[in-house]
């Protein structure tokens, strides 16, 4: 039997305290927190689906500012002097043709002138025939040497100052009777009312505005277009304007000015206007101007994610992780929008849902992956 030396024991004694400690030290809560954790697993942020960017026709539109003004305006004024307004037969807004009767003036006075004009051409063509006669009779005398060749020549020379009496009365009685004529005012054309400012009782003098007149009803657009645009639009272009009442009517480009304003380089480009009771004169509008079709690489409206005022698309890698991309848009056709650069054509983006992800961010792709995309149908211009 082996006996312990009380060296033998103190030793002893040391080695087990040493492996209860060791023991007790794997066993604390410190030493199992700093043990590895097994590795999480990531989790997808969010279930999408995804498309390519697909060709479509989209139509090219240019903006503009302008205003709506008549066609032409006619002013309608008096034509004769000092006379009295005794009846008014139109007033704003009336539709009215031409030739008729807008306004009278008083015409007793010119009716007596018109009498009188034509008692005094009566007087002058009696005058003019006694006096031809006088001329003949002298001119059978000339032969026989009873009158003088002066005598004959003074015969024959009031023969003609009687005619040129006739004349002048004719003319008078011709101006009486046009100044009779004007006692009515006429329309020059058919139209709009559009300005009144006769009073029945007014005495104007000759040339006073009585009325304006927007000619035939017709308005047009005047639109302000900046000079480096001005080659991009044509005589016959359809053009969609939009007034402020809100009311949309489709105009077609008559003319493009022929001068460019030096202050604000910008051209009017005049735009006819069908009639429509909610477009007047003088209103603000804005228009579109449609300049035809053209190919472009186009993505779903709901992929755009706006994000500190720029348009973004989400792009979906191999991985399943998505990366914002910044785009440059341009026109809508329907419910796509027109990408002019920085997407390829072969990217696969996230159809919607983009605004609940961030640059990234891992997600599920619901279906299998998208084949080369087919042309939608042509947007209408």
């Amino acid at each position: 039997m082996l006996r312990l030396t009380p060296a033998r024991s103190l030793m002893a004694l040391a080695v087990i305290a040493l492996l209860a400690g060791a023991a007790a030290l794997l066993g604390s809560p410190a030493s199992r927190a700093d043990a590895p954790a097994p590795a999480a697993v990531a989790r997808p942020a969010l279930t999408v689906s995804v498309v390519r960017p697909a060709r479509a026709q989209v139509a090219q539109h240019l903006a503009a500012n302008g205003n709506i003004a008549a066609w032409q305006e006619a002013s309608i004024g008096a034509e004769v002097n000092g006379m009295r307004l005794t009846e008014v037969r139109v007033n704003v807004g009336d539709v009215v043709r031409a030739g008729q009767v807008l306004a009278t003036f008083a015409a007793e006075t010119t009716q007596a002138e018109v009498a009188q004009a034509r008692a005094s051409l009566l007087e002058a063509r009696a005058a003019a025939a006694d006096a031809r006669a006088n001329a003949e009779r002298a001119g059978t005398l000339a032969q026989s040497g009873a009158l003088s060749q002066q005598q004959i020549q003074q015969y024959a020379t009031a023969a003609e100052t009687a005619q040129a009496r006739v004349q002048a009365a004719q003319a008078m009685l011709d101006a009486q009777q046009l100044r009779l004529k004007h006692t009515q005012v006429l329309a020059p054309d058919s139209g709009v009312i559009s300005a009144r400012s006769a009073t029945v009782g007014a005495v104007v003098g000759a040339g006073a505005e009585l009325f304006r007149l927007v000619r035939r009803g017709r308005l047009e657009w005047r639109a302000e277009v900046g000079s480096a645009d001005l080659p991009r639009i044509r005589a016959g272009q359809r053009v969609q304007v939009t007034a402020a009442s809100g009311a949309q009517v489709e105009g077609t480009v008559r003319m493009v000015a022929p001068t460019v304003d030096p202050q604000t380089r910008n051209a009017l480009v005049y735009v006819d206007l069908p009639a429509h009771e909610d477009v007047r004169a003088g209103m603000f509008a804005r228009g579109e101007f449609l300049l035809g079709t053209r190919d472009a690489l186009t993505v779903p409206l709901s992929a755009l994610v706006v994000r500190d005022g720029f348009s973004h698309v989400f792009e979906v890698d191999d991985s399943s992780h998505v990366t914002m991309r910044r785009v440059r848009t341009g026109e809508r056709a329907g419910d796509r929008v027109e990408v002019l650069e920085g997407l390829e054509p072969a990217a696969r983006i996230v159809e919607r849902g983009g605004a609940f992800l961030t640059d990234g961010d891992l997600v599920r792709v619901a279906g299998p992956a998208p084949a080369d995309a087919e042309q939608p149908p042509a947007a209408k211009p």
